[in-house]
């Protein structure tokens, strides 16, 4: 006896969720919480004034002033480095009734804005030092730090000046281990709140007091672990008395971090190099672009049938005091 089911029947409606999901992350911690600032060059300077040594004064009554301090300030530059991500859209493709979007190259326009800002998270902690000609090239956080703690048998550039133009190890790249780490970060370690404590003193003896600190979803593990084993005084406890049964939460995460030399939010970023710990005084950091060149969106020449476009970021780091942040390198 003939029968109609799914399986032979003509017509059927498909279903499709009116519902785009993305799994990839698309949180930007550094590139959020950076001060931002607009500049009108690519190449752009700053400048950074220290004052001379504390020293014990005493002088007798009446004495001649014969000593004059000059501390003049130092001149830093870094440059703007652009970030394009273009798409190109059939008008066939705009004009149908397309699911989970109304109209396909706006909806490729804000992917590739999410993607460009992405890339910038990206940059600004990968080791990269200034390039102010050609294919221009801003230097990232590892070139102005000279606050770090380093792997055993670790193999210093000599040269390292932490003003944008060169990084603190000599070849980033290396990788004979084959463990993510450049064998001139030193010997993989595990992470302890020790090595962190050394960054933040160093940090502090030179004016600076980091107050976020920037991990990969590996490191910020290992972090919650170290903090918790020795809570005495390094994590922000919350002790909750309960006056009735209820169930009870543990909690393994450490969001604030409260230091010897001050308290630091904790944040995770997808971006930053799984293995290093940056501490990231945010008053002393500021993200540059130039004017119209800030995650702009701009239209290509009609060419055929087709809608083109690109989202430009023209972007530049700007450290205003380099001693005020540290890094923890070669973390396994």
């Amino acid at each position: 006896m003939a029968q109609v089911t799914t399986a032979n029947a003509i017509g059927q409606k498909e279903d499709l969720s009116d519902v785009i999901y993305r799994i990839d992350p698309d949180t930007t911690p550094l590139v959020s919480n950076l001060r931002k600032v607009t500049k009108n060059a690519i190449n752009y300077d700053w400048q950074v004034q220290e004052l001379s040594a504390a020293a014990v004064n005493a002088n007798a009554e009446g004495a001649a002033v014969s000593t004059f301090i000059d501390t003049p300030t130092t001149r830093h530059q870094n440059t703007m480095q652009i970030a394009i991500k273009a798409y190109s859209v059939s008008d066939t493709m705009d004009a149908i009734d397309a699911a989970g979007r109304e109209k396909e190259s706006n909806y490729n326009k804000l992917l590739r804005g999410i993607e460009v800002r992405r890339d910038v998270e990206f940059t600004l902690m990968t080791d990269q030092a200034e390039v102010s000609s050609g294919t221009r090239k801003t230097g990232a956080l590892p070139s102005w730090i000279s606050n770090n703690s380093f792997g055993a048998s670790h193999t210093a550039n000599g040269s390292f000046t932490a003003d944008g133009n060169n990084l603190p190890i000599t070849n980033a790249t290396e990788d004979t281990g084959g463990d993510g780490i450049a064998d001139d970060f030193g010997t993989p370690r595990a992470f302890a709140i020790s090595q962190l404590n050394d960054v933040l003193q160093a940090c502090r003896e030179d004016g600076g007091q980091p107050n976020l600190l920037v991990m990969s979803p590996k490191q910020k593990v290992a972090f919650s672990a170290a903090a918790i084993s020795g809570q005495g005084t390094s994590v922000l406890n919350n002790e909750v008395q309960m006056s009735s049964a209820g169930d009870a939460t543990m909690t393994g995460s450490v969001t604030v971090f409260v230091s010897d030399f001050g308290t630091l939010t904790t944040t995770v970023d997808t971006f930053c190099p799984s293995e290093r710990i940056y501490a990231i005084d945010t008053d002393y950091a500021e993200l540059a672009t130039l004017p119209g060149r800030n995650f702009a969106a701009q239209d290509l020449a009609k060419e055929g049938d087709s809608t083109r476009g690109f989202i430009v970021c023209e972007f530049g780091l700007v450290v205003n005091a380099p001693k005020a942040h540290g890094v923890v390198y070669a973390l396994n």
